[in-house]
């Protein structure tokens, strides 16, 4: 089987590394790849939003399988044009990837069908919603409508603040598109789950726990990134929650999905919050999560390759993954001044020394290879990634290894997994 993968993340670096694993699989190929990912599949530079050049690229090369990595390609409706021309992919179709590609149609969609999420209001005139955040007396969320790449989300403390984000979303564009809409939603409390699924539409078989960590300072301070690091499993999510959410969130979502005529086939990801009242949506996205896949792939014994096939078959109701009892940690190094601006092009030092570390990973996500030296090319560099007994003992050998390597403005958060702890 050849098989593409569709991205440049750690994400995609996870996937590749997983699917080259599989006996069922011959050749990888990455569109476009990055730096790490060069070592286990050949990179072609296309960009995933170029559906066209993907499309004539695995029709040439007869690629048998494609995997989408990140949403932007969904949203524009991948799956749909890579099927009408006969060609072999897994995601879900544009329609339903508006689950994530609108959080207004996503948030319709829960309130149509009574699926536990924050209460909300939808705005398309920021002054309309500066006078709603005027009348407000407890903390809340200001969302923007589209795709922002994990940052188009503000939780606000203060209705200055509250103000600021409208203001930064609907008249400065600083989302483009994306905060042309607004959700402003009550502010849940608790503590954050990823439960991620992959569905044929019909049935669906849950993959292993885990919790990102999306502020980009210690202690959940600062502005939100595309994820700072992750653990699996997550302690908070026991065999009551997960069946609460699979019964009461997952199962009626793709459900719903199907009668508004948007089946659902790939990975359903949902991020929950654990409050008082029960499990609730914070957001549902439309592909592998990022970092979470980084550390549920390595936890994964089965091969992904056969999973995905049964969900495109209509066969997931046949799977039974196999799961390593370790838990697994990743730690996302990023570039000096991210999320904001950064500088790139730093070489990066140490990677030769974890080259044959046992149980230990690193994930190219922002790299590049330059005159055989390997340099940075993003915000969210390298996800250190390592196995452990449990969480404590996977925590202490993924910092033991993200101190061996160095580039210049190198950041980190030195408290992954602090929550796993606590429990």
């Amino acid at each position: 089987m050849r098989v593409l993968i569709i991205g440049s993340g750690g994400r995609e670096h996870a996937l590749a590394w997983k699917i080259k694993q599989s006996t069922l699989v011959d050749k990888v190929y990455c569109a476009p790849g990055n730096g790490g990912i060069s070592s286990i599949a050949e990179c072609v530079d296309i960009k995933p939003d170029d559906i066209t050049g993907l499309i004539g690229f695995a029709t040439r090369n007869k690629i048998d399988l494609t995997v989408v990595g990140p949403e932007a390609p969904l949203a524009l409706g991948i799956v749909d044009r890579f099927c009408v021309n006969g060609l072999r992919v897994f995601g879900p179709s544009k329609e339903a990837a508006k689950i994530e590609a609108s959080k207004v149609f996503m948030k319709q969609i829960m309130k149509k069908y009574n699926i536990p999420t924050a209460d909300f209001e939808v705005f398309e005139d920021s002054a309309r919603a500066k006078r709603y955040i005027e009348g407000l007396k407890r903390n809340f969320v200001v969302k923007a409508d589209g795709l922002a790449a994990g940052k188009g989300v503000v939780v606000c403390s203060s209705k200055e603040q509250g103000i600021s984000a409208v203001e930064s979303m609907m008249e400065r564009r600083e989302f483009r598109n994306a905060g042309s809409r607004i959700i402003i939603e009550e502010c849940l409390e608790g503590e954050e789950v990823s439960i991620l699924v992959i569905t044929d539409g019909k049935d669906c078989v849950p993959l292993a726990s885990a919790q990102d960590h999306k502020r980009i300072f210690d202690g959940d301070n600062g502005p939100n990134t595309g994820g700072m690091g992750a653990y699996s499993p997550a302690p908070v999510a026991t065999p009551e929650l997960t069946d609460s959410v699979m019964n009461g969130i997952i199962r009626p979502t793709i459900a719903a999905l199907g009668k508004e005529n948007a089946r659902y086939t790939g990975v359903l990801y949902a991020g929950i919050m654990v409050t008082d009242a029960g499990p609730k949506v914070l957001e549902f996205n439309c592909r592998f999560g990022d970092p979470e896949t980084q550390v549920i792939l390595p936890r994964l014994k089965s091969d992904l390759i056969e999973l995905i096939e049964a969900s495109i078959d209509d066969e997931i109701d046949m799977a039974k993954p196999d799961w390593d009892e370790r838990a697994c940690v990743s730690v996302v190094l990023s570039s000096g001044g991210y999320p904001g601006e950064y500088e790139t092009g730093f070489e990066i030092e140490g990677l030769d020394a974890l080259d044959k570390a046992k149980d230990v990973f690193v994930f190219h996500a922002g790299t590049r290879s330059a005159d055989g030296r390997t340099v940075t090319a993003g915000g969210r560099v390298l996800n250190v990634t390592a196995l452990g007994s449990d969480i404590r003992d996977a925590i202490d050998r993924c910092y033991n290894a993200v101190n061996l390597i160095e580039f210049e403005g190198m950041h980190f958060r030195r408290d992954i997994g602090h929550r796993a702890l606590k429990r």
